[in-house]
């Protein structure tokens, strides 16, 4: 199996190769199976993804979707609309969550009053909880995140399958696709979350102490599965 792998990271951004493996690792297959794909410089053809078995799209540490700052945005939302056009499989975190809600025609705003920067609490909606994906999962889990843009209102026919106390729609699904998405990042563990704080601590927590950071973190092994799931589906498993 071979995923592209969609960032939106500057150049010098070691979040970059890490995000790669934090990726892979969840996925449950070799660092090499998962290729970098660079937005700033626009995104691929839809031909691009006949060579592999699942798209993937990460977060961003610089850029916002509610700002329209990523270079070449309105290609990448064309480019997400075809894929969901094509039913490619697809899997969008926190981010590329958010490029999803906005290609098909939701609203995603900037609202730092609830941000959530931290490991939070999200639970299932009753979709959620018949989901082939997350219905193996508990009614409430932990999850990592670090956002302040979120969704306000998700694009017509989008299911809804999880929210958090700050966050309304914290997952969805296009019906009858292999395509998910979350604004939480299920493809980071506490650690992972603790380091990427500290690298953008200037974006997400100005401020705050390393220790402050971690009161904010605890394990999220439900949500780290996810992604193994997603890979197992795709399989037939």
């Amino acid at each position: 199996m071979r995923f592209l792998l969609l960032q939106a990271r500057n150049p010098d951004d070691p979040i970059r190769k890490e995000e790669v493996g934090q990726f892979a690792a969840r996925l449950g297959v070799p660092r090499a199976k998962v290729t970098p794909w660079d937005l700033l410089a626009g995104p691929p053809e839809l031909a691009e993804l006949a060579s592999y078995t699942a798209l993937l799209v990460g977060g961003s540490g610089e850029y916002d979707v509610s700002r329209g700052n990523l270079p070449g945005l309105e290609a990448t939302l064309a480019f997400l609309r075809r894929v969901v056009a094509a039913g490619f499989p697809t899997f969008a975190s926190c981010f590329g969550f958010q490029l999803l809600v906005a290609a098909l025609g939701g609203e995603v705003v900037r609202d730092p009053t609830n941000a959530e920067v931290g490991t939070v609490r999200v639970c299932l909606t009753e979709a959620g909880k018949g989901d082939a994906l997350f219905g193996a999962l508990p009614g409430c889990f932990w999850a990592q995140a670090g956002h302040h843009d979120r969704a306000d209102r998700l694009p017509a026919g989008v299911v809804p399958l999880a929210f958090s106390d700050k966050a309304p729609y914290q997952a969805l699904r296009v019906p009858g696709r292999p395509i998910w998405a979350t604004q939480f990042h299920p493809e980071l563990t506490e650690e992972d979350t603790f380091r990427r704080f500290r690298r953008y601590a200037a974006v997400y927590a100005p401020g705050l102490s390393d220790q402050a950071i971690r009161a904010r973190l605890r394990p999220s092994p439900e949500a780290n599965a996810l992604l193994l799931r997603f890979r197992r589906l795709l399989e037939g498993a």
